[in-house]
């Protein structure tokens, strides 16, 4: 996916075909075909899925990397964050008329020189070094008012490293910024299916 927005009708769009893949996979039906999607949206794209049930987070999964087409990366992480998760129970069927699915799509990753470069609120980060790995999306870090360095400690801390652990030099850190939307900005979308 490349770094231009999507249109509101294709956030809908995506959105739609997220929840229909969800709702599907929590009452064990075949999942839709991630076919016929046409223009920027069968473009390979980078994303994540979050799910949220009466407000309160209930999974999120994703791609760092667009290897897949966006449609069929959704759903897949679609589908892991309501059931997948291990840090929560699994989306039950009656559970669905009151989710609401969030999409993340990521522009690509920058390699970071200077942590001034980060800016709060803008920038999602991946944390790297040896075999761990951590990512926090650009929202994170202002829902919980975090300053440049707390987000810094905190992605270190989901990547399995120490808080501190960004400031050593075998550590690589990257930006991207985030297409973000959900079913509650849009009227009328959320529905069990």
């Amino acid at each position: 996916m490349s770094e231009t927005r999507l249109t509101d009708n294709e956030k809908k769009i995506l959105l739609e075909f997220a929840r229909t893949s969800i709702v599907r996979a929590v009452r064990k039906k075949p999942l839709p075909k991630t076919e016929g999607f046409e223009g920027s949206l069968n473009e390979p794209g980078a994303a994540f899925v979050t799910v949220h049930v009466n407000k309160e987070l209930r999974g999120c999964y994703g791609f760092i990397n667009a290897i897949y087409p966006l449609p069929e990366a959704i759903q897949d992480v679609g589908v892991k964050a309501a059931l997948d998760d291990p840090r929560f129970d699994p989306v039950r069927p009656e559970e669905l008329k009151d989710m609401d699915v969030e999409i993340s799509v990521l522009t690509p990753p920058e390699k970071i020189s200077s942590i001034e470069e980060i800016q709060i609120g803008v920038h999602g980060l991946i944390i790297e070094s040896k075999i761990n790995r951590g990512l926090l999306l650009p929202h994170v870090a202002t829902e919980y008012g975090w300053d440049r360095e707390q987000f810094l400690d905190h992605t270190a801390l989901k990547a399995g490293l120490p808080p501190k652990a960004w400031k050593e030099k075998n550590v690589i850190l990257y930006k991207f910024t985030t297409d973000t939307f959900s079913e509650s900005q849009f009227a009328n979308m959320k529905g069990a299916n």
